[in-house]
């Protein structure tokens, strides 16, 4: 596989989306980085279980993916692709990606040292405690641990591996659309929530057109749309209650090029849209959902996507770390 460090040198990130980050090298990664997954079910609803309109909602459940989320993924595709030095590897998050780096490392033998902003979610910081890394607790939001992360892999020489800006991590994410071609073959459009980019990115890069992309992101944090309206990455807000998942300060310049191609267009939700949107997803379906891993359903509930009819619409829920439910004791049966 080419270096993507030397082609970035090189070319550029828009050559490095092109010559790189392609069906042919996701079907390499997932070969490689299939063993440590779990192939994520989908689920079929009727619409009329949302009273929504007359089209099909196919659901990829990434929520169940080692680690409770996605972000499994890129993190192996990153640990097997590249060479691991002693150092280990670092990484910065808002709390799933550091979960998936620091399970992953545990997994292949290797050190980790995870640096989150203090916005994660408790539940996340539990996790990546519990897998074994070396955890710190810096700044604000994501830009300020990424800032960390960057300053300790200059001094120990530990690998960095990125949350959405690395073309391994991008690669290992188009699995998501490898497998869901293969369960749903028949999709119109698929809804997918966007933070860094990484996960719309490596999905518009599988389809390629194929199907219609649509962005999903908190109105606190308009990343893509800000970065589309200025035709390349910039600073957005970074807030909401999706801030440890959807709210990095820009996107990736590797996933950008593949967005403004493929991606037909962003739909912004307001909190109050993903909060409604944890709350349907756990009475129709019993799925726990944190609020990053529900936004790309908020944009169908909330009618910032409406499907035409007959429309077959695939979601992603993308994580489900989260303290938002209890199971208290249940009561001394009769």
């Amino acid at each position: 596989m080419i270096s993507p460090a030397r082609l970035v040198g090189e070319f550029g990130a828009q050559e490095v989306a092109r010559l790189m980050i392609d069906r042919e090298n996701i079907t390499r990664t997932h070969a490689v980085i299939g063993p440590y997954l779990r192939r994520t079910p989908v689920i079929e609803t009727d619409a009329a279980d949302w009273q929504l309109g007359r089209f099909q909602a196919v659901f990829k459940l990434e929520l169940l993916q080692r680690t409770g989320s996605f972000k499994a993924r890129g993190a192996f595709a990153n640990l097997l692709l590249r060479q691991v030095p002693a150092a280990g590897v670092v990484a910065a998050s808002g709390g799933n990606h550091g979960v998936a780096v620091a399970h992953a490392a545990r997994c292949l033998g290797a050190r980790a040292r995870i640096f989150v902003p203090r916005v994660a979610s408790p539940a996340k910081l539990a996790r990546i405690e519990a897998a074994g890394a070396e955890l710190s607790v810096t700044g604000e939001r994501y830009a300020d641990a990424l800032a960390a992360s960057e300053r300790w892999a200059l001094c120990s020489g530990a690998m960095q591996v990125h949350a959405f800006d690395q073309a391994e991590t991008l690669l290992g994410q188009g699995t998501v659309g490898l497998e869901l071609e293969a369960q749903a073959p028949r999709l119109d459009t698929l809804l997918i929530a966007v933070g860094g980019g990484g996960l719309i990115g490596g999905i518009a890069a599988w389809y390629a057109g194929g199907v219609r992309l649509i962005g999903v992101e908190p109105q606190s944090a308009p990343t893509l749309t800000r970065a589309l309206e200025a035709g390349r990455p910039v600073e957005a807000e970074a807030g909401g209650i999706a801030a440890d998942s959807l709210a990095p300060n820009q996107v990736g310049e590797l996933m950008f090029p593949l967005a403004r191609q493929y991606v037909e267009r962003v739909v912004l939700v307001e909190d109050q849209a993903i909060r409604a949107a944890q709350c349907s997803l756990w009475e129709m379906l019993r799925i726990v959902a944190e609020p990053g891993g529900a936004a790309a359903f908020a944009a169908l509930q909330s009618g910032g996507y409406r499907p035409r009819e007959g429309e077959r619409v695939g979601i992603v829920l993308s994580g489900a770390n989260t303290t938002a439910v209890h199971f208290g004791e249940q009561p001394a049966s009769a």
